[in-house]
């Protein structure tokens, strides 16, 4: 609810839940000393690179005015699986330090990527995890692309939902899910192709009476 508070905060988080939303999509980073955070950007916005800063020297940083950057295990702790939790790996070669932050939250988790390599390493490290791609060109064989990857899951950026899109996705047993949905008749025109859930800004502008 990034409107109302910033992106990828607790705060933020916490008023996607009140209003209603099943789930929550995040961006997570690596510290170098291998600590899952919560954000958008590899930088933060006061200049260093999250990779080259400990936890405890990111804890000086805010992402508002006190507001925290929070850690993923932070995360899992305010959301204790009230809603499943769709995570973005944005940092390079962290997977590991990812899953491992995972392990033991019992609650709904996918992990997506646009680093595909990234995602079908998961897949080779934990093959039951529900995995996903990101894309914004329509890949010409999405089926094979599903199918190396062992993702199930398609992000592909809303323009590019077509029914044809959707079959190929949901005949190789995946789940299409759009982003970033931020319009009421445009969420409702991706709904009648038959996507699966919608991605957007604001859970309220997505929910159905």
């Amino acid at each position: 609810m990034p409107e109302l508070a910033r992106e990828n905060t607790l705060p933020s988080f916490q008023l996607a839940l009140d209003a209603g939303a099943d789930g929550l999509e995040l961006d997570v980073h690596a510290t170098v000393d291998g600590v899952i955070v919560v954000h958008h950007d590899p930088a933060l916005r006061q200049g260093p690179e999250i990779s080259t800063l400990t936890l405890a020297e990111l804890r000086r940083y805010e992402a508002a005015p006190g507001v925290p950057i929070p850690t993923l295990e932070e995360l899992c702790e305010l959301v204790a699986g009230r809603a499943t939790l769709f995570v973005e790996v944005k940092g390079a070669g962290i997977e590991r330090e990812v899953l491992d932050a995972l392990a033991d939250y019992r609650g709904d988790v996918a992990i997506h990527s646009f680093d595909h390599a990234l995602i079908r390493r998961i897949s080779l490290l934990e093959p039951t995890r529900r995995l996903g791609i990101l894309f914004e060109r329509a890949p010409a064989h999405l089926a094979q692309i599903m199918a190396t990857t062992g993702a199930r899951d398609v992000w592909p950026h809303w323009p590019l939902v077509s029914t044809t899109l959707v079959a190929v996705a949901h005949e190789a047993g995946g789940r299409v899910i759009p982003w970033t949905v931020n319009d009421q008749a445009r969420a409702q025109a991706l709904a009648s192709l038959g996507v699966d859930a919608l991605c957007g800004d604001d859970v309220r502008l997505l929910l159905t009476e």
